[in-house]
């Protein structure tokens, strides 16, 4: 029996020290999390998210926008806050991650 007990012992001790040695990166991996954005954690200067005027392909409205800089996804969809049709968003960063443009076009 004192065999069993030892052998479940090294099992658990093996285990532990997998368990210990994962990073954050190989955390997200294993469970197919995103990784997260982490305030002051970014590269040095960035901002995570910019405040940009862009006028409706539709209405011709100048809208006020905000622009996730940590979204992977170059391109969304939102609708006009005045006419209330759907507009593409596509954002043009640096290699930096810096927001270089964003061009809206219509969805139809």
């Amino acid at each position: 029996m004192g065999e069993v007990k030892r052998h479940k012992a090294r099992e658990l001790d093996s285990l532990t020290r997998r368990i210990s040695d994962l990073d954050p990166s190989s955390i997200d991996s294993l469970y197919g999390l995103e990784p997260v954005y982490e305030p002051g954690k970014g590269l040095p200067g960035l901002l995570p998210e910019e405040f940009v005027a862009v006028q409706c392909p539709y209405c011709g409205e100048r809208l006020e926008t905000r622009v996730d800089l940590t979204a992977d996804e170059p391109s969304y969809i939102e609708d006009c806050q005045v006419c209330c049709r759907p507009i593409e968003f596509t954002v043009e960063r640096e290699q930096t991650g810096a927001l270089l443009a964003v061009r809206v076009q219509r969805v139809d």
